[in-house]
């Protein structure tokens, strides 16, 4: 009996999935950020993203949209840096730290308004690609290797250009640095792309 709950299950899935309408795309577009935390400025600043993304129909309402995109994070320090340790702080030498990230949003789409508004939540896991030897000392020794936070935002869709705004807000310390306040990712996001 449970065979049968199950293969009917799996039939139901697979004829969802087979009817499921799948796009994939391109975008890019500014990032406005900055790290909360004591050791930094209280301000917003321009970087870049770009990437691509999926589009997987999940009946007519919704629909799933995971994302790779590479992202930078830039940020200015403030005046409390004299406590953070000497070795790391070559990780601010300039007053500003740029951290490039792989980010995988993954988000669950909701057409609010037909196929041309459509709101956006869900998380989003980042890996710290600041790894190269002459920038190891600007992202590893200060900061974690990973970041997760949260995405909440608005995609519009015309014809096969669409454009998205987000707000990002990290949930994940990512300060490397022992007895220092917390630091946390927050932005804007504003994209353009082109569904193909």
């Amino acid at each position: 009996m449970k065979s049968k709950i199950f293969l009917l299950i799996a039939i139901v899935l697979v004829a969802q999935a087979a009817s499921a309408q799948f796009t994939i795309g391109a975008k890019a577009g500014a990032n406005l950020n900055k790290i909360d935390g004591k050791s930094f400025k209280d301000e917003f600043n321009t970087s870049y993203h770009a990437g691509g993304f999926a589009i997987i129909g999940l009946g007519e309402k919704f629909s799933f949209q995971p994302e790779v995109l590479w992202s930078q994070t830039t940020s200015k320090t403030d005046t409390s840096l004299k406590q953070i340790p000497s070795d790391a702080l070559s990780a601010f030498k300039n007053g500003e730290v740029k951290l490039d990230y792989l980010s995988i949003p993954v988000l669950l789409n909701y057409k609010f308004i037909g196929s041309f508004l459509t709101l956006q939540a869900g998380p989003q896991f980042g890996i710290l690609l600041n790894k190269e030897e002459n920038l190891l000392k600007n992202g590893e020794q200060a900061f974690k290797s990973g970041d997760f936070s949260m995405v909440g935002g608005a995609q519009v869709k015309i014809s096969k250009f669409v454009g998205s705004a987000r707000y990002v807000i990290g949930l994940h310390n990512i300060s490397d640095i022992d007895n220092q306040d917390k630091w946390k990712n927050q932005g804007i996001q504003l994209s353009v792309g082109l569904s193909l």
